[in-house]
């Protein structure tokens, strides 16, 4: 995983897997990992957190239980209900193929706030606010952990944006070149100074290892016939990564590299985006901070229903502002006022407003 120089924009690269294991075609990966992390990490605060208020340890592993099964089943269901139901209405099967990818976060919402009502139901002395505000507290954690995780993979990314802190997500653009049997490894990264080439205004350097049976001719002719054809098509793509136009051949130099064949650096134009799953990680986090501190202020005497209220309107409150600068996860969103993690994020927001004046309400009284 490498991360380039900050200046002007920012050109990731990452690689998904951490590793792969013997006789496995399904790698380990850092997604995967940070979901678990949230849950694995969160437990432990949980311990800390019925420990303190003098609640049985058993039961921080059984509402585990309960937050695992109702944060899987509701996010899938949620992101194969909320955006695309047709497909999986026709494709019930599809629904299981958590392994494909497709969670969404509003439906992990109803699955977790279902999962703690069946728990609270079967536990005296644990009402289902008293959990909820709890279990919020760790959720905002796992949320930053699973944004964390979006970004290693390059998805759920922001609108264009000329700002500093822009990112061109690269991986896209090797994954495409590597996929060429001519082709070894592509690596992107921002050019170790400036280069002299068109207008661009967000340069990234392609270097291309080509297979040590490729010739200099050889690799000449893809790079003037095939890479062309590639670039079009990635520029062509709902959310590009690059800008190409298919009528110029790519500036490149030949590099040939000792006993490894053939290298070649193609410049192309980026596109930076905001990352908006970086904003979202690190607002979750900070979220999980506050709360955490507003109940270790009071522990149990903590009003019921605050800490859920105010986690209602932050996060949900933030999501729908960087909504605005993210692009649309499905087609049909471009036809609506608001997106569906906009119109989701509403009665939420709602719900935590009406809460906090009810708890405040109630503290009066």
């Amino acid at each position: 995983m490498k991360l380039t120089s900050m200046l002007n924009y920012i050109v990731w690269d990452p690689n998904k897997e951490i590793f792969r294991l013997p006789f496995n075609d399904h790698p380990v990966v850092w997604y995967g990992l940070l979901f678990a992390m949230g849950f694995i990490i969160g437990q432990q605060i949980m311990f800390y957190i019925f420990k303190a208020e003098n609640k049985p340890r058993q039961d921080v592993e059984t509402l585990t239980l309960y937050m695992v099964i109702a944060t899987v089943v509701g996010a899938r269901l949620g992101h194969c209900l909320f955006y695309d139901p047709v497909y999986y209405l026709q494709n019930p099967l599809d629904i299981l193929k958590v392994w494909e990818g497709g969670l969404a976060s509003h439906g992990a919402a109803a699955g977790i706030l279902t999962g703690i009502y069946l728990y609270s139901k079967k536990k005296a002395g644990q009402s289902y606010l008293w959990v909820v505000d709890r279990v919020v507290i760790i959720v905002a954690l796992a949320g930053s952990f699973i944004r964390m995780g979006n970004f290693i993979n390059s998805e759920i990314v922001g609108l264009p944006t000329e700002g500093q802190n822009g990112v061109v997500f690269a991986r896209a653009l090797e994954e495409a070149v590597e996929s060429d049997q001519y082709i070894i490894s592509a690596e992107a990264a921002k050019p170790d100074k400036v280069v002299d080439t068109t207008d661009m205004k967000t340069p990234v350097a392609l270097t291309i290892e080509f297979d040590q049976n490729i010739g200099k001719e050889e690799a000449e002719g893809y790079l003037q016939r095939r890479l062309p054809g590639i670039l079009s098509s990635l520029s062509l793509r709902t959310v590009p990564h690059i800008k190409y136009d298919q009528s110029e051949v790519p500036s490149y130099q030949m590099v040939p590299t000792a006993g490894r064949g053939l290298s070649t650096k193609v410049m192309v134009e980026g596109i930076a985006r905001h990352p908006a799953q970086l904003y979202e990680s690190i607002s979750s986090f900070l979220l999980f901070i506050l709360l955490l501190f507003l109940w270790s202020r009071k522990k149990a005497a903590t009003p019921e229903g605050l800490i859920f209220s105010i986690f209602l309107i932050v996060l949900f409150g933030l999501r729908f502002f960087y909504e605005f600068l993210k692009e649309n996860q499905e087609a049909f969103e471009d036809d609506i006022p608001l997106n569906m993690g906009q119109w989701l994020s509403i009665p939420l927001i709602i719900a935590g407003i009406v809460l906090i004046f009810r708890v405040v309400q109630k503290q009066k009284s």
